[in-house]
Formats: C-alpha cells, sequence, structure tokens
C-alpha cells in the first residue's frame, strides 16, 4: 500500500466516474475530488440530470457520451454494475486508462477474464475498491496474522442491505451475498490464512450461505453470508485460531472514512508509477474464481 503520511509529489491524477447512484455520489465523487492525489475531472452515467447532480459540487463536468469523459481523463472510476463495469472498463483500459473497479469486477468468471486479458493486453494500472483492505486496521489484521499460525477460522460478512434501500439493486438481489459481499470475507480470509485452494459453498445467495475454505497451509476456514438479515449495524469479522494465541479483524467500530485517503494515494501512486499494487484486477479474478467454485454448491 502507499505511504499516506508525505505530501503527495505529483500532479493529481485526473480521473473521470462513471455512474451516479448513491456509491457513486456518497463514496466515490468526494473521494476522488478530495485530493490531493487525484481530481474528479468528469461524470457519466445512463441518466444525464444524475449525471450532473454529481459532478456539480465539485466543479466537475457532466459529459453526454462515455467517449467524451475517456477525452478528460487519465484514469476511469466505475460505480456501475460488474455485467455494464466489465464492458466498459475492457474499452477505457483499451484507450489506455487506469482503471478503479468495484468488485465484483464482473458479473461471471468469462467476463472478469475478458476485462483482466484487455487490461494486460493494454498495459493498463489497475485498482479494485476492496473496501476493508484500505483500512489501517485490516492492514494490521493481515499483517500480523501473516506472522501466526493458524490453524482455523471463521468470519462473517451479514447486513440486511437486500432488504430495501439504496444498496436493494436488481444484480444484488438477482445473485445474492455470494457475488456481493463474497468478495470482501474470501479476500480477508486468503490474505490473513494464506491462500485458498478450495471452497465449497451450501445454501441460498439470497438468503444465507455458508462457505468452507482450505488453504494451501492445511487450515480451514469458513464463512457466513447474507443480505437479508435484520442486523444493524451489519457485520464484519474474521475470527483466527491457533495453538498460541488468535486475532480479530472487526469492522463494528472502525470509522470507514479512514479507508478512502488510503484507497485513493494507493490508487493515484500506481498510476503514476505505472506499476499496480496487490489489489489489482488480476486480483478481482482471482476472487471471482474462487467465488464461482462456491456457486457451484448453493441453490441457483
Amino acid at each position: 500500500m502507499a505511504d499516506n503520511t508525505s505530501p503527495w509529489p505529483h500532479s493529481p491524477v485526473k480521473v473521470g466516474l462513471v455512474g451516479a447512484g448513491p456509491w457513486a455520489r456518497g463514496v466515490h465523487a468526494p473521494v476522488l475530488a478530495a485530493g490531493p492525489e487525484t481530481e474528479l475531472t468528469a461524470v457519466w452515467a445512463r441518466r444525464p440530470e444524475a449525471a450532473q447532480e454529481t459532478a456539480e459540487p465539485y466543479g466537475a463536468v457532466a459529459v453526454a457520451r462515455f467517449e467524451e469523459l475517456l477525452d478528460r481523463c487519465e484514469a476511469v472510476a466505475f460505480a456501475v454494475p460488474p455485467d455494464i463495469q466489465a464492458d466498459l472498463a475492457g474499452r477505457a483500459a483499451k484507450a489506455g486508462k487506469a482503471l478503479l473497479l468495484e468488485k465484483p469486477i464482473g458479473l461471471d468468471v468469462p467476463s472478469a477474464r475478458r476485462l483482466v486479458d484487455a487490461i494486460d493486453e493494454a498495459g493498463v494500472v489497475s485498482q479494485v475498491v476492496l473496501t476493508n483492505r484500505y483500512h489501517p486496521a485490516a492492514q494490521e489484521f493481515v499483517r500480523t496474522a501473516q506472522d501466526i499460525e493458524v490453524s482455523g477460522a471463521r468470519s462473517a460478512g451479514l447486513s440486511g442491505a437486500f432488504l430495501g434501500g439504496d444498496f436493494a439493486t436488481p444484480w444484488r438481489l438477482e445473485h445474492g451475498a455470494l457475488l456481493d459481499i463474497g468478495p470482501h470475507i474470501l479476500d480477508l480470509l486468503d490474505a490473513a490464512v494464506g491462500p485458498v485452494v478450495r471452497v465449497r459453498g451450501t445454501g441460498d445467495p439470497r438468503r444465507w450461505i455458508e462457505l468452507t475454505c482450505e488453504h494451501e497451509s492445511g487450515a480451514v476456514s469458513q464463512a457466513s453470508l447474507s443480505g437479508s438479515v435484520d442486523v444493524e449495524p451489519g457485520i464484519m469479522r474474521v475470527e483466527l485460531f491457533g495453538p498460541r494465541h488468535g486475532l480479530v479483524y472487526d469492522s463494528a467500530d472502525l470509522d470507514h472514512d479512514e479507508c478512502w485517503p488510503v484507497l485513493r494515494q494507493a490508487f493515484a501512486s500506481a498510476v503514476r508509477t505505472g506499476v499496480s499494487g496487490e489489489l489489482d484486477a488480476r486480483r478481482g479474478l482471482y476472487l471471482q474464481e474462487l467465488i464461482a467454485q462456491a456457486a457451484e454448491g448453493v441453490q441457483g
């Protein structure tokens, strides 16, 4: 991850934003506009009035066409459903633009793989917004976990997001927690316990699913996922157990705003150096492949 304690030594990265929904308005636009590492230059969305409402507070331009957005930026951030993201991000990569991607990076493995192939062919930088991994507490959790012996782990990613509100979106309601929450949990387990070599799933992704992961180290981890349970606030928790002492990551009491400066500088540093960090599109594809493996055992 980037060092966000030193002054930013470069010009701000000019970023265009695709999407104008709640996540784009509440996170992407203000985070990218805050600088000094990035500058929000343009917004494009299916609804022109929403693009205008998203762009105007930050002095960005609402554009009528995706191609116009590409002309106004050197990097593109996406806050749209995964099937739309995979298509448009591939086009942006071919235009030579760095990519800030949401998870999952595609709706399925083939679309995610096509996007990664386009990124590799174009040689552009990519980064995935795996929110937890940009929080200092999560980064410390992963660093500490890598130095201890872990026999097993249990985790939970639970919320009521699918019961109503801004994030009860069609793709989430159709595909459920495995595709939406799964990348977060699998990423944390893989980073903390070690590479996942096999994952099995059981249950219904629209209600409640359980994952069992076998790790390269021999450790076994389990995860409970649901976006359809009445819990407030949501739960994102990982517990590690071993022969000496355990370790816990729990997001309940964390200030999630601490993620955004870290994410912004990590992305801008990758763009300015031309080198993607650990959480790039290839990481997104790896997580998508694990999700597909887990989906083989769950109800459609």
